[in-house]
């Protein structure tokens, strides 16, 4: 983790978006132990903002606490898994459906340019930039929607796996894969073909979801 940045107005503050920063980027691994001391010392603040963040974190699904060990990276199994990316496609359909009744001329550029963001980072073989500017790209399309809660549900089942999708980018024929899925929804939304851009978003997390599977159960 990296303190070279502007501190938000609290150290709570601070120290939580360090450290979702760090999960959901796959800094911190899924399982990992997050020893306290360590982080406060890296940080540069007390146990107080820290266990305050991790408390948080715990909330929103990042972190678990274990009975006498402390806290952990959360860790998926396939089912949940398998029912967040279920329950994205349900909520993410009818973001992508609205959006693209909606889109103007300036938010396809817009989107466009948040692509070029995700192909210059897959060129570079840069994972976790890739991992960023991916995110930014689908939650931009899903904000066109015009449905602030919906897009808020959204981001936080991101949020539950950014850390795996982290690992899916590490093989380059994944980040070949996203940038011509990404391509032909942009297609279908200049078009406004709405049900072409939900077939191919819903190819698109297919695929990540098989890789994500495939990974967890040889690391299983």
């Amino acid at each position: 983790m990296t303190t070279q940045r502007t501190r938000p107005p609290t150290a709570q503050q601070f120290v939580l978006d360090e450290l979702r920063r760090a999960i959901t980027s796959g800094r911190m691994r899924p399982g990992a132990a997050i020893r306290q001391d360590v982080v406060a010392d890296e940080l540069g603040v007390s146990r107080v903002p820290l266990r305050e963040a991790l408390k948080t974190l715990e909330g929103e699904g990042l972190v678990a606490y274990r009975a006498h060990r402390g806290y952990f990276v959360e860790e998926l199994s396939l089912d949940d898994l398998r029912e967040v990316y279920r329950i994205r496609e349900l909520l993410e359909e009818e973001a992508v459906r609205r959006a693209a009744a909606l889109v103007t001329p300036d938010d396809l550029a817009a989107l466009e340019r948040a692509e070029d963001e995700v192909e210059r980072a897959a060129a570079a073989g840069d994972v976790l930039a890739m991992a960023a500017a991916n995110r930014a790209f689908h939650l931009a399309l899903y904000e066109y929607a015009g449905m602030p809660r919906l897009v808020r549900l959204i981001r936080m089942l991101w949020d539950a796996t950014d850390a795996y999708r982290s690992i899916y980018y590490a093989e380059g024929i994944n980040r070949e894969r996203v940038i011509g899925e990404h391509r032909a929804a942009l297609t279908a939304l200049r078009a406004q073909d709405a049900d072409e851009a939900v077939r191919v978003l819903n190819v698109h997390r297919a695929h990540a979801v098989t890789a994500l599977e495939h990974l967890m159960e040889e690391t299983a």
